[in-house]
């Protein structure tokens, strides 16, 4: 059975269907039948399929396109709008999953409560493959950044989406989107005949950086995943680790460390999956659980210098 990555694009988004009229212009794509009715597309072990609308509720993509052609779906690349209150003009990547929502309540945003598809490898090298060309070609207003894990859809396979934001007026901006189509296709090897496998048995052993704490837009991860030869798994923000009183804190903010752990481990088979643990993001008896439940459950807290000597030491003794 054909291995292939899916590139799934909301044709009810802009900024999604802007990302993929670059692709399609730039690249010698053949068009493929319609699955589910809706058309697609194939180029090396590239595809992509566009779909109608509601992309974050667009739940098994990977089994169903695999249903429909025979193909087997190892990741799913999403170009997106993002949305933001704050309004300010940002270009994203982001892991997806809903890891704290409680177990039977249905998510605003999509997903499955308590539970998060692994997050892409790519993610930390598309994150540097951004910031490179930025230095370039910036774009007048515009900032980049990592998101948290956060929102739907439903996968078995690693996911990442790659977005413009952060409001209407941005959206349809095509200069943000060729850019982000060029990162896609680079990344996925469109000119380097689809040499794109990400991690590979190769990378067994290798640290894996999770970061639990902080705000919406990842500030540790942002800062880490610059450094050459990083490799990003979740990221989850202080709001995904609910605690209650110290009395009683439940269990939200453990069970959201398991669904992430175990979907990080899952991206990276082999991997050495740490956490950096931003200190001021939690009162100390809620870090002080957080340790003993890493502890217990065999996963060292790492903090940054650490981390990257770790990274370094890895990448000497190969």
């Amino acid at each position: 059975m054909a291995e292939v990555v899916l590139i799934a694009v909301n044709g009810d988004d802009i900024a999604s269907t802007n990302q993929a009229k670059f692709l399609l212009e730039n690249n010698p794509w053949e068009q493929r039948d319609d699955v589910e009715t809706h058309p697609s597309y194939a180029i090396g072990n590239v595809r992509m399929w566009f779909l109608p609308k509601r992309i974050l509720w667009e739940d098994h993509l990977d089994q169903r396109w695999c249903n429909a052609t025979g193909e087997n779906v190892t990741e799913v690349i999403f170009p997106s709008r993002h949305a933001a209150v704050s309004g300010q003009p940002c270009l994203t990547l982001h892991p997806i999953g809903v890891t704290h929502h409680p177990i039977g309540e249905e998510p605003p945003f999509g997903g499955r409560s308590g539970f998060a598809p692994p997050p892409n490898p790519r993610i930390a090298s598309w994150w540097r493959l951004l910031h490179k060309k930025w230095e370039k070609r910036a774009i007048p207003e515009f900032s980049l950044s990592l998101e948290v894990t956060h929102h739907g859809p439903i996968l078995d396979v690693p996911a990442l989406f790659i977005e413009v934001g952060s409001t209407e007026p941005y959206w349809p901006n095509e200069e943000a989107a060729k850019l982000l189509a060029e990162i896609i296709g680079e990344g996925l090897g469109f000119r380097n005949n689809f040499s794109n496998s990400a991690w590979t048995s190769t990378n067994i052993g290798e640290p894996v950086l999770m970061t639990l704490g902080g705000g919406h837009y990842a500030p540790k991860a942002n800062k880490l995943a610059l450094e050459e030869n990083v490799w990003l798994g979740h990221m989850l923000a202080n709001h995904s680790l609910p605690f209650g009183s110290q009395e009683d804190p439940g269990l939200l903010w453990k069970q959201s460390i398991d669904a992430a752990l175990s979907s990080t481990k899952k991206a990276f088979p082999g991997g050495k999956v740490v956490c950096n643990v931003e200190k001021k993001s939690f009162k100390g008896w809620q870090r002080q659980l957080i340790y003993e439940h890493l502890e217990s459950v065999g996963i060292e807290v790492v903090r940054t210098n650490a981390f990257l000597e770790m990274v370094k030491g890895c990448q000497a003794g190969q």
